[in-house]
């Protein structure tokens, strides 16, 4: 996303993202019984999921674009922190003082990120979107669990997913196509590819277990995504950067050993 440098449109990006995706999910389709895999049970779900995913995955792909690639990483931490706040009216999941209180913090390390001049030159709406993006995304996660609740295979919540979210950014993309030349389609389809092995694996995981139990492990990414914008993009964290961080990694570490710390007490 970031080596395209916004060349691309963002929903023509997202369409090639889905429909190169495809391919890589045809042994998912084809272990989980062929055709039949895409009978779904709920398809409001499956539409809310969509919709959701494809607003948590456009604000990222913008950000990736103006703003350094650490910043967007950490400000899509705050997904789970939204995702604990969600879980209580949308799943029925408990949030004690100490785990709201972590979740304020996790925000307040989004204030000291996102502190003006921080980061390189970070734009507000280059922020705005990736925090859009973070809600939409724990919306996505909450749907995803209802769906395996319910007994819906992950088979068909990812297939789904990927026909879905090809057809309707296909559409929206017809108007405002830019041919790519050569080493775009390299990346546009290493994005799909990866991308695919990414959401059967997070898809799975969500599936089977609790919200706020998964969610803070997602905070790993800060390491792969610092060390590749240094190595890479020569994207250097400054004082307010490594301060949010080291907040939203810590409140998120809080909340995981206060849902594991209940889990015991169960």
């Amino acid at each position: 996303m970031k080596a395209l440098r916004g060349e691309i449109p963002l929903i023509q990006v997202m369409f090639c993202r889905n429909l190169f995706a495809i391919p890589a999910l045809l042994p998912l389709l084809w272990a989980a019984g062929g055709l039949r895999a895409l009978r779904m049970q709920l398809p409001w779900l499956h539409a809310m999921r969509i919709t959701a995913g494809l607003i948590g995955m456009a604000g990222p792909f913008y950000g990736y674009v103006v703003l350094p690639f650490a910043l967007v990483t950490a400000l899509g931490f705050t997904m789970p922190l939204f995702l604990t706040l969600l879980s209580v009216p949308l799943l029925g999941e408990r949030v004690g003082p100490r785990r709201g209180l972590a979740v304020l913090a996790g925000f307040g390390g989004v204030l000291l990120v996102a502190l003006p001049g921080s980061g390189g030159g970070v734009e507000l709406t280059g922020i705005a979107a990736v925090l859009v993006g973070a809600v939409a995304w724990a919306v996505a996660m909450i749907s995803i669990r209802r769906m395996g609740e319910a007994g819906e295979a992950n088979a068909t919540i990812v297939l789904w997913f990927a026909l879905g979210s090809a057809l309707v950014c296909g559409v929206l993309s017809l108007p405002v196509w830019v041919a790519p030349r050569p080493e775009q389609w390299v990346l546009l389809a290493g994005t799909g590819l990866v991308s695919a092995l990414a959401q059967v694996i997070m898809t799975e995981a969500y599936r089977r277990g609790e919200a706020t139990l998964l969610a803070p492990f997602e905070y790993s990414a800060i390491l792969w995504t610092t060390l590749m914008g240094v190595l890479v993009w020569g994207e250097l964290p400054d004082g307010w950067d490594v301060a949010g961080i080291a907040v939203l990694v810590g409140s998120g570490l809080y909340i995981w050993h206060r849902e594991v710390a209940l889990g015991l007490k169960r």
